[in-house]
């Protein structure tokens, strides 16, 4: 007890403290967004255009925004009709909880310095995280995630629009490939920040082995 109340004097980081209090509990809920059933078939056909041209289909997606449907272009297997249905379909998607998936979230400096998150049940991959405010990097059981550009996402993106911090990990070794993304904000318009984090892991071969994916919502601090 006497730690935490030392942890709670101190002054969180901007990156963190901007959305948590530190030593609060904070009720968040882990969430997916799940679009209508029927832009499947769309995107099924876009599946199969970008099989039959790879190169080109990598090439005009390499500048795409993340999470942001694809501009037209009449290779990407749609009728302009049916590329207007799809991103209607796409503005319909909606944000669902997880069955489960309450968590509390908890902001604390640890005894090392650093910082971390922590996320009980569906979000305790978070937990394994640390904060090193010196080097403005992420610490994971894989390795250093650094700073990317912060987050300004589109509207359109899968999760709305949205401000935030992000770091990223990445290596390739004869294993193949890694990649562990962290980032939090704060939704447009709202009260309610992000956690968001996924770990993915492809053989040589490019052969997705391991994709996890985490978002959660959860109340701001109040100033």
């Amino acid at each position: 007890m006497i730690f935490s109340a030392q942890a709670s004097a101190q002054k969180a980081p901007s990156v963190l403290g901007a959305y948590l209090k530190p030593d609060a509990m904070v009720k968040g809920q882990v969430v997916v967004v799940v679009p209508p059933k029927e832009i499947g078939v769309y995107v099924d056909k876009v599946e199969d255009a970008a099989k039959k041209d790879t190169k080109w289909f990598k090439s005009y997606s390499k500048n795409a925004k993340p999470g942001v449907p694809l501009p037209y272009h009449e290779k990407l297997g749609l009728t302009k009709k049916e590329y207007d249905t799809y991103i209607k379909l796409w503005e319909e998607r909606k944000v669902t909880p997880l069955p489960e998936g309450d968590v509390v979230i908890r902001l604390e400096k640890t005894k090392r310095g650093d910082w971390m998150i922590r996320v009980t049940g569906k979000g305790s991959p978070i937990s394994l995280l640390k904060y090193r405010a010196k080097d403005d990097t992420v610490k994971s059981l894989n390795g250093l995630l650094t700073r990317l550009k912060d987050i300004d996402a589109d509207p359109a993106s899968i999760l709305g629009k949205w401000a935030g911090h992000e770091w990223k990990f990445e290596q390739e070794d004869g294993l193949g490939k890694t990649k562990e993304n962290f980032a939090i904000g704060k939704l447009a318009g709202s009260s309610l920040g992000l956690l968001v984090y996924r770990l993915q892991s492809t053989s040589p071969a490019g052969r997705l082995i391991f994709d996890r994916s985490l978002v959660i919502r959860f109340p701001l601090a109040r100033k």
